[in-house]
């Protein structure tokens, strides 16, 4: 599963399995965020099972799921303040890993901002939540 570093705490990725969550532990991650509501398709492991996977391991689980209706959710400040604390090493997933690029980029204020918009479409995220 390919995960994108963009900043020293903050890391992102696409849907992820609870038989993942051992290894990200071991890679150093102390927090597993979900911007994905559960049953957008069929298949998909759930924040449930997820969670479960993550109490096992000893880490944090944060439920914020997100969708083009909602975004950017209830609490977009706590989440950027969640992304930017640095006594943790997150890994915000969802289908893809764009909800969670845009995510970070629409909690970013001034030239944070546009600096991560340009971070974020260099990897190749689409933007269009943000509306940059």
């Amino acid at each position: 599963m390919p995960i994108f570093q963009l900043t020293e705490s903050l890391s992102v990725a696409a849907q992820i399995a609870p038989q993942d969550i051992p290894n990200l532990a071991a890679q150093g991650f102390t927090t597993v965020v979900c911007n994905r509501p559960d049953g957008e398709v069929p298949g998909q492991a759930t924040m449930d099972e997820i969670e479960a996977a993550c109490h096992a391991a000893d880490l944090l689980f944060v439920r914020y799921p997100v969708d083009a209706i909602n975004f950017p959710g209830p609490d977009i400040e706590g989440l950027g303040a969640l992304f930017d604390d640095p006594s943790q090493s997150v890994l915000a997933y969802c289908r893809t890993g764009t909800r969670c690029a845009n995510l970070w980029v629409i909690s970013r204020t001034g030239d944070g901002q546009a600096e991560a918009i340009q971070m974020a479409r260099g990897i190749g995220f689409d933007l269009s939540l943000v509306r940059a």
